[in-house]
């Protein structure tokens, strides 16, 4: 079957933030929409179908996980990204920013260092703030057109934390990170008693011929100290479903965690949660690959509309997600102006760079899991707005 990413959706008037709340945030709605990383793009067939005709029993009352829930999860990350994982491994969390939130309430106190790798997507940090700990940053180096780790200031960044959050593909910069990274990170955290949290919400949006490696399957020191949290969220536009697991293997963490969970009810899910994950795994496979497929299209359509119409504004392609930070620094404008830029002239709504850290200052955040002609229109309102300038 044919996917048609091509069609334009009116998403107005759905309580939708990345549509909705354009008014709020920049007192006018005559932007187009590119901040908010869902999709432009119709929810995934099959999983519309499963939810409606769980509504055709017109009783909704208290559920369980159906058993396709964890049967799906187990079977998809077999598949899709060859690891073997057991039932019991699994948790339920009611989103990954609220499972990043109670891992930080479980395996930390108030005051505890958590450390994370700027500029990186904003939660990680705010949440860790708003719940009264300290959050260290061990900035990445931008070289060559992608960010890496300085694994020399991370080896002394890390000493004292109880936890790293890691962003595994990076958001914004959309890296791959590779094993070898990875397993430095592993052993480094693991000589330190640093627990790592890996966020691993876009691996199903890598871009080929990039593959993501888990991180738990990186080494046995990475398997014994670390929480992995995935989704089918990103890579089937239902971020609105709320739902999203941990994987955990060492048998002591699993314990900790799930008994936290447990005690506030927070692994509960609601009957959508359970049903859309079942749904999406069990049936993705040709609709994600040609969603990829499109993405990449587009990544490709905005890296040569830069060179050839806007060479000032450089983009690190991503090697995951649909999500493009766009190096802004050759306008020589300054945060503020850069985003009169965008909205006073461009008339486009993006996330600024700095909401990502003082690391992200000069750079916007751009996404372009939209059909091409918005992608097309929106590079053009902002080639004319810098001719402009």
């Amino acid at each position: 079957m044919n996917y048609n990413f091509d069609e334009i959706i009116d998403r107005n008037g759905t309580d939708s933030v990345k549509w909705d709340a354009v008014q709020g945030r920049w007192g006018r709605n005559d932007l187009i929409p590119m901040w908010v990383a869902d999709m432009d793009f119709r929810t995934a067939p099959f999983v519309i179908e499963a939810l409606k005709k769980r509504l055709d029993h017109e009783v909704l009352g208290y559920t369980f996980a159906c058993k396709e829930w964890a049967e799906s999860i187990v079977n998809w990350l077999k598949e899709r990204h060859g690891w073997e994982i057991r039932e019991e491994m699994l948790t339920f969390t009611p989103g990954i920013v609220r499972g990043l939130a109670f891992a930080i309430h479980c395996f930390t106190e108030k005051g505890d260092k958590v450390m994370v790798l700027p500029p990186v997507y904003h939660p990680f940090f705010l949440v860790t703030q708003k719940n009264e700990r300290e959050v260290v940053f061990s900035p990445l180096v931008l070289k060559e057109g992608q960010y890496h780790i300085d694994f020399d200031r991370f080896r002394k960044d890390v000493q004292g934390c109880k936890l790293l959050i890691l962003s595994n593909p990076h958001n914004p910069g959309g890296r791959v990170w590779t094993k070898e990274e990875l397993s430095q990170i592993a052993d480094i955290c693991y000589e330190s008693g640093t627990l790592v949290i890996s966020d691993e919400i876009h691996a199903d949006l890598t871009l080929p011929p990039y593959k993501h490696p888990a991180f738990a399957l990186i080494s046995e020191k990475a398997r014994m100290n670390s929480l992995v949290f995935m989704s089918p969220s990103k890579a089937f536009n239902m971020p609105g479903l709320a739902s999203s697991y941990t994987i955990i293997e060492n048998d002591e963490l699993r314990h900790r965690f799930q008994v936290y969970m447990e005690a506030g009810e927070f692994s509960e899910g609601h009957l959508f949660a359970y049903l859309s994950v079942a749904a999406a795994y069990s049936h993705g496979t040709e609709w994600l690959d040609q969603v990829i497929a499109y993405i990449k299209a587009n990544i490709d359509f905005t890296e040569n509309y830069l060179k050839e119409h806007i060479p000032a504004i450089r983009m690190i392609r991503p090697q995951a997600s649909y999500l493009i930070f766009l190096d802004c620094r050759e306008l020589g404008l300054n945060q503020k102006e850069l985003n009169n830029l965008f909205v006073e002239d461009a008339h486009l709504a993006l996330n600024e760079g700095t909401t990502f850290g003082k690391e992200g200052e000069g750079f916007m955040r751009l996404n372009i899991a939209c059909p091409r002609a918005t992608l097309e229109k929106a590079l053009k309102q902002l080639e004319q707005a810098v001719n402009n300038r």
